[in-house]
C-alpha cells in the first residue's frame, strides 16, 4: 500500500481548528486541557511561503482500532454490544461491530480529510470465528485490505500458527497445508505488519518491519509496532519457536532514535499491551479527577516511560476501551488510546503537525472513541466478501452439534461455558483412559459465549459447528498428564500467584472438583488449601492424579509451570472435537442442555 493514504468518496464531517482548544466532554480527551500551554496561532503569509505553500500546521487525522481478531461479522451476545454513560449518569448498551459497519464508519470518518492514516494495535487475527479462521484468516487480511488499513502492529495472536505463517499472511502465497481457497491466488496484507521487539533468535533482527513512516506533501508521521514481551506466557511454544521477544518499552525508545535521526519527528507507537480502565463504559473519562488516574495495568508503566519523542501510544491487548493521557517521562501529557475489541470501537484521534518542527503540536492532539453502530448502511464490498467466504465454510459451519435451553455465558471468575467445556475435556479424558479424574482449561481459551437465540437460521437453541468454532478455535489437543496431588494444589494457587497475582487466571474446572477461592487474601494464599476436594475427598498431595487440559496449559501456558511437569502423556483429539462429541452425545432438540450452574469454586470477597 502506498504510504500516501488515498483520497475516498466519503461523507462530509466537521473540520478541526488548529488555532484554538476545543473544550473536554464526555468521551473527549485534548491534551491541550490538561497541559495548559497554547498552540501557537495559525501560520502567517511568510510561513505558509517557507512551507511549501501550506499552512504552518495541519491537522492529520488518525482513526485506529484493536484486537478484531477475525470479527468480519457481528459478535454475537455481550462480545458484540457496548456500554455507553449517559448525561445522567445510567448507562446503556449499544450493539456495535461487523465490517460491513466499520467499513461504513471509518469512509464516513474519512470525509473530507485530505490527511487520514489508519492503523491498528495488533490481533487483527487469531482467535477467529469460522468464517476466517476455518481459512487461516486469509478472509480478514483481505478485508483489512478492503478498510484501507495502513499499518499494524503484530499481536500475540498473530503467531498462533508462528513466524513463517504470520509472514505468508503479509507476503502472500496459499497455505502450506491446505493450499488456495479461491479462485486467486492469496496476496497478503497490504499494509505492514510491525514487529520491532520480536527477534530472530539466530540473526537477532526483527522477523519483520520495525517501522514504518507514512508521507504526503512534505508531512512525515513514524509508526514503531510492539507486541508484548509476554507473548511467549501466553502462545503455544510452538508458535513462538526460534524467536525471542524483547522489553517493549526499550525498543520503542530504541527505534524513535532512528526514525529521529532519519528525520520523522512525529511518532506513534502501537503497542499490543493495554490497560484496564476504573469503567467499563466506552466514554468513561479517565483523566478523571487527575490524568490517567482511571486506567492500571502494563501499559501506564509503559507510558510513563516511553520517550517524549514519541506523540501518541495506541494500545490493545486488553480489550478495553480508554481515551487517557498519562505523563510521559518529562512530565507532559501524552494520548494513550484502545477501541475495545472485535470491531466495535474506533478511536478518532487528531495529530496536528507543525511543518516548520516536523513535530506534533502535542497540546493540541484529542482523541475519542466512535462506537462502530449498526444503523448505518452496510458496505457492499464487506457483505460480498462476507457472502463468499460464508458459502466457503457454510457446509462445515452449519453443521448442529448439539442443543442448549439458554444463553451459557462465558464471563466471571467461573462461567457457566467453562464449566461445560472443562465437563467435555473431562469426558474426552475418561473416553482415552478411564481413570481420567479432573479437567481443567484456561479461560482465555474461552472466546464467545454460546447464545440461544438463533443466529443464522438454524433455530434457537441450536449450537452449529460455527458457534462452537467461535468459542474455541485454537486447535489445541486434549492431553492427559499424571500430576501428583501436590502438584494440582500447586497448579491451582498458580492462578492467583507468579504471573498470574495482579491479573488472576482463574481455571475453569471439570464436575467433582471444588474449591474455596478468598480474594481478601493476597497471592497463593487466595487459594484455600484444604477446601480443595475432588468428590468430596480431600486432594491427597501424594496421590496420583489423572488431568486432562488443553496442550497450551500442558506446556505450561498462561503462568502455570506446573502444567508443564506431568507424566505418562497421552494427546487426544482436538479441544473442539472434544466440545462437539460432548455436546451431540448430552443433548438433543427435545432435551437440550441447561447452563451449568457455575457453582463448583466458592468466591469470597
Amino acid at each position: 500500500m502506498p504510504a500516501t493514504s488515498p483520497a475516498s468518496a466519503h461523507q462530509e464531517r466537521r473540520r478541526r481548528r488548529t488555532n484554538r482548544f476545543v473544550a473536554l466532554t464526555a468521551g473527549v480527551v485534548t491534551v491541550g486541557a490538561l497541559a495548559a500551554a497554547a498552540l501557537p496561532g495559525s501560520a502567517s503569509a511568510g510561513e505558509e511561503h517557507r512551507t511549501g505553500g501550506h499552512g504552518r500546521y495541519q491537522d492529520v487525522q488518525l482513526l485506529s482500532f484493536n484486537d478484531l481478531h477475525g470479527n468480519l461479522e457481528p459478535p454475537a451476545g455481550s462480545s458484540g454490544r457496548v456500554t455507553e454513560t449517559q448525561a445522567d449518569g445510567t448507562t446503556k448498551t449499544i450493539d456495535a461491530g461487523g465490517v460491513e459497519y466499520l467499513a461504513t464508519h471509518l469512509r464516513q470518518a474519512r470525509k473530507g480529510e485530505k490527511y487520514s492514516i489508519t492503523a491498528a494495535g495488533g490481533d487483527m487475527v487469531g482467535a477467529s470465528p469460522l468464517i476466517s479462521g476455518l481459512f487461516h484468516d486469509e478472509p480478514t487480511i483481505e478485508a483489512l485490505n478492503k478498510l484501507d488499513l495502513d499499518v499494524t502492529s503484530v499481536g500475540n495472536h498473530e503467531f498462533d500458527e508462528g513466524a513463517k505463517e504470520l509472514g505468508r499472511l503479509q507476503n502472500g502465497g496459499c497455505h502450506p497445508k491446505d493450499g488456495c481457497y479461491a479462485d486467486k491466488k492469496f496476496k497478503g496484507a497490504d499494509f505492514p505488519y510491525l514487529a520491532a521487539n520480536v527477534l530472530d533468535e539466530k540473526t537477532k533482527k526483527p522477523i519483520l518491519k520495525p517501522y514504518w513512516v507514512w508521507k504526503k506533501n512534505g508531512v512525515k508521521v513514524g509508526f514503531i509496532g510492539v507486541t508484548l514481551e509476554g507473548t511467549p506466557d501466553i502462545v503455544s511454544a510452538e508458535g513462538v519457536k526460534g524467536l525471542s521477544f524483547k522489553d517493549e518499552t526499550e525498543t520503542i525508545n530504541k527505534y524513535a532514535k532512528v526514525l529521529q535521526k532519519q528525520g520523522v519527528k512525529s511518532i506513534v507507537a502501537l503497542i499490543h499491551e493495554g490497560g484496564f480502565p476504573a469503567s467499563t463504559s466506552y466514554n468513561y473519562d479517565c483523566d478523571s479527577p487527575g490524568a490517567g488516574d482511571g486506567v492500571s495495568g502494563p501499559i501506564v508503566d509503559i507510558a510513563k516511560n516511553v520517550t517524549p519523542q514519541v506523540d501518541a501510544l495506541v494500545t490493545g491487548h486488553t480489550h478495553s476501551a480508554y481515551v487517557c493521557s498519562i505523563a510521559d517521562p518529562a512530565g507532559k501529557p501524552r494520548m494513550v488510546t484502545s477501541a475495545a475489541s472485535f470491531g466495535r470501537l474506533y478511536t478518532d484521534t487528531t495529530l496536528t503537525y507543525d511543518r516548520r518542527t516536523g513535530d506534533i503540536a502535542r497540546t493540541a492532539v484529542k482523541s475519542a472513541n466512535r462506537v462502530v453502530t449498526r444503523d448505518v448502511p452496510k458496505a457492499p464490498d464487506m457483505t460480498e466478501l462476507i457472502s463468499k467466504w460464508n458459502t466457503l465454510a457454510a457446509p462445515i459451519g452449519n453443521k448442529p452439534i448439539g442443543y442448549i435451553s439458554g444463553d451459557i455465558g462465558n464471563t466471571g471468575t467461573e462461567s457457566p461455558l467453562g464449566d461445560l467445556i472443562a465437563d467435555a475435556q473431562l469426558a474426552h479424558g475418561k473416553q482415552l483412559d478411564p481413570e481420567t479424574d479432573l479437567a481443567l482449561m484456561n479461560p482465555g481459551g474461552i472466546r464467545a459465549p454460546l447464545t440461544y437465540a438463533a443466529k443464522a437460521g438454524e433455530g434457537d437453541g441450536v449450537v452449529t459447528y460455527a458457534e462452537g468454532f467461535t468459542v474455541q478455535p485454537f486447535a489445541n489437543t486434549v492431553n492427559l498428564q499424571d500430576f501428583t496431588g501436590a502438584q494440582v494444589i500447586q497448579a491451582l494457587k498458580e492462578q492467583v500467584s507468579g504471573p498470574n497475582a495482579a491479573a488472576p487466571k482463574v481455571l475453569q474446572v471439570s464436575s467433582g472438583l471444588t474449591y474455596t477461592l478468598d480474594l481478601t487474601k493476597s497471592g497463593a494464599d487466595r487459594v484455600v488449601t484444604d477446601s480443595i476436594k475432588l468428590n468430596g475427598a480431600a486432594i491427597d498431595p501424594a496421590a496420583t492424579y489423572r488431568v486432562a487440559t488443553n496442550s497450551f496449559l500442558a506446556g505450561g501456558g498462561d503462568g502455570f509451570p506446573t502444567l508443564g511437569q506431568g507424566t505418562n502423556d497421552v494427546v487426544g483429539s482436538d479441544d473442539l472435537t472434544a466440545l462437539e462429541q460432548y455436546l451431540t452425545a448430552n443433548s438433543s432438540a427435545s432435551n437440550p442442555i441447561a447452563p451449568p450452574k457455575a457453582d463448583r469454586i466458592t468466591i469470597v470477597k
